[in-house]
């Protein structure tokens, strides 16, 4: 697995003093003033102490866990988005199974800025965290004070840390396939309570939500509008957050498709959403959903006029960001997909849109993530594909595949395996690059060149 080390440079550690100050610490992030090394996004009031501290160490709970395989020695910081009106944190586990996002809703104080960064979460913050109590309200300042800036003479904490590409391609796929999916159940409080502590404890029984009337049953297969969940230890941050929890609202596929889900709990001011892959050893970055919007041509320069209008806005409306662009929507809509392979975009189910971020990560790291679509291309320019109407041949070293364009069929194995299911493979994206007339590899080339040997 390709790794790339991620360097977070801290001015001090994060703290939650006694009398309810918590600062948490930046590290190296994008404002809208510009790149900062320690930027400072707010300073205030969260009127609901409690849960916005069970919320912050969800988060980072999962962060810190390898759901699948589980072994010591994973390390994350969580990544916060200031956009004016709220704070978005985001982490993702370290089998890339699952994403975890606490919006805080309710921010009492002053904006200072707004952008992206990852925020320290140590040991001992963690442990105070897990004392607050009461319904006493939490001064919050995420990034350094004045006077702290003042008196910067360095980062005193640094952390090193690898950040595995099926990590980072994680934050692009999940964003995708959140877009896919519907609400099918909301239940209050109380019954949320109930569903969840009757979930099996094994953390790898599979079971389906299914709606009944307001409530939710639990089906041991596939029922009609139910919801899966594989792997029921892999929702265990929900539970502490329980005796916050005002509504569960549960979102899955349209098409019924997978049995990947996410889980929202709604809390006082805030709210907290998790993103759950199919099967605990299916990371979100194989999942391939990015992948065909990816492999149209006009997605990198749409994604350079897409991303120049993005503004650290709450939600983006497809809508207004196609007429400001002078774009269709579908080509804004493949545009954020790949301004999500860097990180620059997420989905919000509640809102149905998508939001603004900036990774806090080097670039030249998350550029060469897709290598389904890096080894198209490859196919392509070697000449390696035969077009004939609606199908095609073509040749690789594992012998000659054909493919049927529209569907994206295949004869390769990964085809039999998944059928579909984890985005097209590498045969089918080649087909459908070179079908375009606007393909890098010349129109005739395309429709008549011979096979690569």
């Amino acid at each position: 697995m390709t790794q790339a080390v991620q360097a977070y440079s801290y001015a001090g550690p994060s703290t939650l003093t006694a009398d309810g100050r918590l600062g948490l610490s930046t590290s190296g992030g994008t404002a809208l003033s510009g790149p900062q090394a320690h930027p400072r996004f707010f300073s205030g009031l969260l009127t609901h102490a409690a849960p916005a501290a069970a919320g912050l160490l969800a988060v980072a709970d999962v962060a810190l866990t390898r759901y699948h395989q589980p072994r010591p020695g994973w390390t994350r910081d969580p990544v916060v988005t200031c956009d004016g009106d709220r704070l978005r944190f985001e982490s993702f586990s370290a089998c890339g199974g699952v994403y975890a996002r606490l919006d805080v809703l309710e921010l009492d104080g002053d904006v200072l800025d707004r952008g992206t960064t990852n925020v320290d979460v140590n040991g001992p913050l963690r442990e105070s965290l897990a004392r607050v109590g009461g319904r006493d309200p939490l001064h919050l300042g995420v990034g350094p004070d004045e006077l702290t800036v003042t008196t910067l003479d360095g980062a005193v904490v640094e952390k090193k840390v690898p950040l595995p590409e099926r990590w980072l391609r994680g934050f692009a796929e999940v964003q995708v396939i959140a877009a896919g999916f519907d609400l099918r159940a909301e239940l209050a409080g109380p019954q949320a309570v109930r569903f969840l502590r009757s979930l099996p404890r094994g953390a790898r029984t599979t079971v389906w939500a299914v709606p009944a009337g307001r409530d939710l049953r639990l089906s041991s297969g596939p029922a009609r509008g139910g919801v899966g969940l594989s792997g029921t230890g892999r929702v265990a941050t929900l539970l502490p957050l329980l005796r916050f929890a005002k509504k569960l609202r549960v979102y899955g596929p349209a098409d019924g498709s997978s049995a990947a889900g996410a889980w929202e709990l709604e809390l006082p001011g805030m709210r907290y959403t998790l993103a759950v892959s199919p099967e605990p050893w299916r990371g979100f970055s194989g999942e391939g959903a990015v992948l065909s919007d990816l492999a149209t041509d006009e997605a990198a320069a749409d994604a350079d006029v897409v991303g120049m209008l993005l503004n650290f806005e709450p939600t983006v409306e497809l809508g207004l960001l196609a007429d400001r662009a002078g774009l269709p929507v579908e080509r804004v809509r493949a545009a954020l997909t790949q301004l999500g392979t860097a990180g620059r975009v997420g989905y919000d189910l509640h809102e149905a849109a998508h939001f603004h971020r900036e990774l806090p990560y080097d670039r030249d790291q998350v550029a060469q993530l897709n290598p389904r679509l890096t080894a198209a291309r490859r196919l392509v320019a070697s000449g390696a594909v035969r077009l004939a109407g609606d199908t095609a041949e073509v040749t690789t070293d594992g012998g000659m595949r054909r493919v049927r364009i529209a569907s994206g069929e295949c004869t390769c194995p990964w085809w039999y395996d998944h059928r579909g299911s984890r985005g097209p493979c590498k045969h089918v994206l080649a087909a459908r690059i070179a079908a375009r007339p606007s393909s890098a590899e010349p129109e005739g080339a395309a429709r008549q060149g011979t096979a690569a040997p």
